[in-house]
Formats: structure tokens, C-alpha cells, sequence
């Protein structure tokens, strides 16, 4: 049994950044590149936002790209064995192994996250299609308007908890990108989640990540939300106690206040009054939004 006092903080990061679309999310992710290496395992092409990114920033950056579909759902079978050690991934297809390009000795990509350094961050976009992935492997075989039964979901659960765990107890940096589902936890209360597969299997994924990151669109700008009590009803937390949301607003919020928390001393929770009221007055209208899309 070790003591508390004699165990280091851990040097890498897991991070969930979540919200809804054309919010931010990719470039907050990509704008790392500036002191870091990227891995981006792209599953739907967004790796399109990367070219805003400054070309010596964009040489840091390298693309494993999934071409994840409801007819090839190649993504979860990808990312499953990606996590769990070194593996040869072809350019073609995104497949592991991939015995038709290896016959054609076509251009592949070899991957080992269990060996990165502390200098490595791998960004996986998206959780969102990789649950999508791992349903249409389940529903494999079925006509188009096959609904899941009960074992189906039970299946969709286990492949999630199978790729959350590993990345929950990841030794090198990552962050995953989602969007936002609104979820009824166990308290009757509706919140904001990160989806990642069931409404149920969403309102657990934050306990899988250090820092649960929500964006929005206000005022014209990207928000990034990292504080505890950003908002009731929507799921943030940072370990570290990063506020992304005190970024002055001449001031870009950073993924760096997280990463390298050298440059952004000040991005502490803090009791700041003019942080609560602004997020209480939007935060009903964004759950009026999604309630508008069922």
C-alpha cells in the first residue's frame, strides 16, 4: 500500500471535449500541435479543420483516418485494437492488418500507443461515431429499420466500457471528442452528457476522463467550459481545477491550460460571479435545442 505523499501527479492527461457541432471542438483539439505531436484517428474527415492551423503547427500533426460508414463500420474494430497495442493500419481502408493491401504492398501506417511519450497526444474524433460503429456491427446483417433489442444494447455497452477503460487508464495523453446528448440521471435531473452510446451508457462517461470539457457557440465566439460548477445542467470537471471558462475575452481558451498548466497559472476554479450569471441565462436554451431535434 502506497502513501499519497509519496506518489507523483501523472505527466499525461485524458480529456473529453463535447458539445454540438461546428462548436470548436476539432481545432481546440488540433491547436495543441503547437508544442506537441498530434495523432488525430479521425472517423468523420474532420480532419479538414486542421488546414486553419498554422503549416508549422500542421507538420506536427498525423492523420489515421477511419473511413467509418453504416455499410463498413470499420471504426470500432480499428480503434479496439489500436488501444490495446501495436498495430499496422492501412491508409486505404483504416483497416488493422489489412491482407489486400498488404498483397498490394499499399501505403499503411504503424501505430503504437502503449509506447508514446509524455510529448504525444492522440486525439480520437469522434466518440459519437465510434458508438455508431459499434452498432452497426451489432446490427450487422439486419434490414435498414432493424430497432436494437435488449442484448444488442447489453453488446453496445461492453464494446464502450471495452474502449473507455483502456483510455481511462491510458499512460499517454488523449483527448476524445464528442457531442451532447441530454441525459435523466439517477436524481431525476437532466443534464448535458458526452454521448457515448446509450442515453444510459452517456451518463456515465465523464468517470472515464480527468477533464470533461463542453463547448458552445455565444456571442459569436467558441466557449470551452471546464469548471465544476460551470452550470447545473451541464457535465463539467477538471481534476486539476482548470477553468477554461475564466479566459478573458481577448484571450483564445486552450487545451494548453490543461497540457502545459506552466503557461496558464491563473486558469484556477475561482468563486467569479460574472462566470455563473453568464452561464445560467444560456443554459436553458441550449436544452430547449435538443429537445427541438427529437
Amino acid at each position: 500500500m502506497a502513501k499519497l505523499s509519496n506518489l507523483k501527479a501523472s505527466a499525461t492527461h485524458r480529456v473529453i471535449v463535447y458539445g454540438g457541432p461546428k462548436t470548436g471542438k476539432t481545432l481546440l483539439a488540433g491547436k495543441l500541435a503547437e508544442h506537441f505531436k498530434v495523432i488525430y484517428v479521425g472517423l468523420e474527415n474532420g480532419h479538414a479543420t486542421l488546414f486553419q492551423l498554422p503549416e508549422e503547427w500542421q507538420s506536427n500533426v498525423e492523420i489515421v483516418n477511419l473511413p467509418d460508414t453504416r455499410s463498413y463500420p470499420i471504426g470500432i474494430e480499428t480503434v479496439l485494437k489500436m488501444i490495446k497495442g501495436k498495430v499496422v493500419v492501412c491508409e486505404a481502408h483504416g483497416k488493422v492488418a489489412c491482407m489486400a493491401c498488404k498483397k498490394a504492398e499499399a501505403d499503411t501506417i504503424e501505430i503504437d500507443l502503449t509506447n508514446l511519450g509524455s510529448d504525444t497526444v492522440v486525439v480520437f474524433d469522434s466518440l459519437t461515431q465510434i458508438a455508431a460503429s459499434a452498432m452497426a456491427n451489432i446490427c450487422k446483417g439486419q434490414p435498414d429499420d432493424y430497432k436494437m433489442q435488449t442484448d444488442d444494447w447489453g453488446n453496445l455497452a461492453k464494446l464502450m466500457e471495452i474502449f473507455l477503460s483502456h483510455i481511462q487508464q491510458a499512460a499517454y495523453n488523449v483527448v476524445v471528442i464528442s457531442h451532447e446528448v441530454e441525459a435523466t440521471t439517477e436524481g431525476k435531473k437532466n443534464v448535458l452528457v458526452p454521448v457515448g452510446g446509450s442515453k444510459n451508457s452517456s451518463r456515465n462517461v465523464a468517470k472515464y476522463f480527468d477533464h470533461v470539457i463542453y463547448a458552445e457557440r455565444k456571442n459569436k465566439r467558441h466557449i470551452f467550459a471546464s469548471g465544476t460548477d460551470y452550470a447545473t445542467t451541464i457535465l463539467t470537471g477538471s481534476r486539476t481545477k482548470v477553468c477554461m471558462e475564466a479566459t478573458d475575452k481577448a484571450e483564445e481558451a486552450s487545451l494548453l491550460a490543461i497540457f502545459k498548466p506552466e503557461l496558464y497559472a491563473d486558469r484556477v476554479i475561482t468563486k467569479d460571479a460574472k462566470v455563473t450569471t453568464t452561464v445560467s441565462a444560456t443554459t436553458s436554451s441550449i436544452l430547449e435545442r435538443l429537445k427541438a431535434k427529437k
